[in-house]
């Protein structure tokens, strides 16, 4: 479809006192009855067309955004300078969107790996975990040992064309920690990538005297007899670790290239929704057509994790109202709550997040944020609300506790067994996340055009008129199957994953 002229301005809701550029808008231009812009207005960013009073609030998507710091005139800019967060009360209504969802009369299927116990992987690599930052160079140098050299080409598994890689899943914690809730997460999410379906086989790495010792690690996550497991200083230092584990992948290399892919339904999906770098248009093309997809997924029987709950903060009142039950609406509001009390806590507020990449696409405080990120969970009933690195059981979309930073959020994630990744970026956020494959959505033709090596999927087109949010949906649902089935998404082809593991740290580094 070609693109179609379009208004300058777009209008989500009726009851919006705001409307968001197309394209910059010199001052002059016309954006409602009556009302003209006052300035230039950049792309992406808010302009009002009614008369806001001092202590108004905004409202964009029909919800509130934040509230008016002075009067503000129509065809004013809206922004920071004008806008700012403040408090309101959410009906939680705990259910009452609750709807059944109606699934697909043939359910899609896509290419899978089937474990021998059989779950479902996308990908087939040999992974390397480490107890310890102390351990993280020992680990790096057994991965390099069978790493593709890019200016030669030579690949070490050349023979074994079924192994995607192996990596070394590095992190800077595991000592000079406190016990309990800190260390109980590091361990959960480290847990969860070792008995993650895209590994074959799992290597997991210590010093030997860091308070994350491996024995503990292995028997409170149930992994004795799952991974090899080493410890620098029992081996007899670095040399004698890097060979005995190299030795190791070698050994198991034959036994994971005996993977065959075969047909699976579209129900072992299990997706984990991300975004990072957004802007103005986020909320209006990539989340949506993303939220359209997860809709997909949910009506063919498989998993979206939602997660990033610092950016679900002010619009969590959305997703209890589709909870399905009192209890489960009651745990996001318990986590918001949590959220809320960590915050003051360390002196900080919610209203940090959006980044100043974020303001300068247009996005001015949390509220609008989170409400444009939670379009990509789409409209199906919130089945479950697990904790940080929880793995995942519940078919349909669940919330996983997560922090915003789009790194840890997608590591626990992961850790919580999603096997495809899909990540919406309006500023052009580059990111991988072994071992599961990250799909990258454009929110707007320029980025796309600019950094196409980097992005998988334009949204802009939505933007433009030359696609539906439901057409990119059927478009991102459709490349979901062929990653799954193996297809190599951009940030693959660039071997990124491995750098941006990234375990949430709590607690005092003593």
């Amino acid at each position: 479809m070609d693109a179609v002229t379009q208004p300058p301005i777009i209008r989500l809701h009726p009851e919006d006192g705001v409307v968001i550029a197309r394209q910059v808008l010199p001052p002059g231009t016309p954006v409602g009855a009556g009302v003209s812009t006052a300035v230039r207005i950049p792309a992406g960013h808010k302009v009002a067309v009614r008369r806001h009073a001092k202590g108004e609030p905004l409202r964009r998507y029909g919800q509130i955004i934040g509230f008016a710091t002075e009067e503000i005139a129509p065809g004013q800019w809206v922004h920071s300078h004008n806008l700012a967060m403040g408090d309101f009360a959410r009906d939680y209504a705990f259910g009452v969107d609750a709807r059944p969802t109606e699934p697909v009369p043939v359910p899609a299927t896509f290419q899978g790996i089937i474990r021998p116990d059989g779950r479902v992987a996308t990908r087939n690599y040999i992974g390397i975990i480490t107890s310890v930052n102390c351990s993280a160079h020992v680990a790096e140098l057994i991965a390099l040992a069978f790493r593709r050299n890019p200016l030669t080409g030579e690949d070490p598994l050349a023979p074994w064309p079924h192994v995607d890689g192996v990596v070394a899943l590095t992190h800077k914690t595991g000592c000079g920690m406190t016990a309990g809730e800190p260390l109980a997460l590091l361990r959960r999410t480290l847990g969860g990538f070792a008995r993650h379906a895209n590994f074959s086989h799992v290597i997991a790495i210590g010093l030997g005297c860091e308070v994350n010792q491996i024995g503990g690690l292995l028997e409170e996550q149930h992994l004795s007899g799952r991974l090899r497991n080493m410890a620098i200083q029992e081996m007899g230092g670095t040399r004698k670790t890097v060979e005995a584990g190299i030795a190791f992948v070698r050994e198991v290399l034959d036994e994971a290239n005996r993977v065959q892919r075969v047909p699976v339904p579209a129900s072992e999906l299990c997706v984990a929704l991300q975004c990072g770098g957004s802007d103005g248009y986020s909320g209006i093309t990539a989340n949506p057509a993303l939220g359209a997809a997860s809709d997909l997924v949910v009506r063919h029987g498989g998993t979206v994790i939602l997660s990033e709950s610092p950016e679900t903060y002010g619009a969590e009142h959305l997703f209890t109202r589709r909870a399905v039950s009192p209890e489960v609406g009651q745990k996001l509001v318990d986590v918001m709550h949590w959220w809320e009390e960590y915050t003051r806590r360390e002196g900080a507020e919610m209203d940090a997040n959006p980044s100043p990449g974020n303001k300068l696409g247009g996005l001015t405080t949390i509220l609008e944020k989170s409400l444009g990120a939670m379009a990509k969970a789409g409209s199906t009933n919130l089945v479950e609300v697990v904790r940080y690195a929880e793995p995942v059981t519940k078919k349909g979309f669940v919330f996983m506790d997560t922090p915003g930073y789009d790194p840890v959020g997608a590591t626990g994630q992961v850790a919580g067994g999603a096997n495809l990744l899909c990540f919406t970026t309006g500023r052009g956020s580059v990111f991988g996340c072994k071992p599961t494959p990250s799909i990258k959505l454009a929110t707007n033709t320029p980025m796309y055009e600019r950094m196409q090596d980097d992005m998988d999927v334009n949204c802009g087109t939505i933007v433009t008129g030359e696609e539906s949010v439901q057409q990119v949906g059927e478009r991102i649902f459709q490349l979901m199957l062929a990653t799954a089935s193996g297809q190599r998404t951009k940030s693959e082809a660039f071997d990124f994953g491995a750098a941006e593991f990234a375990p949430w740290v709590l607690g005092a580094t003593m």
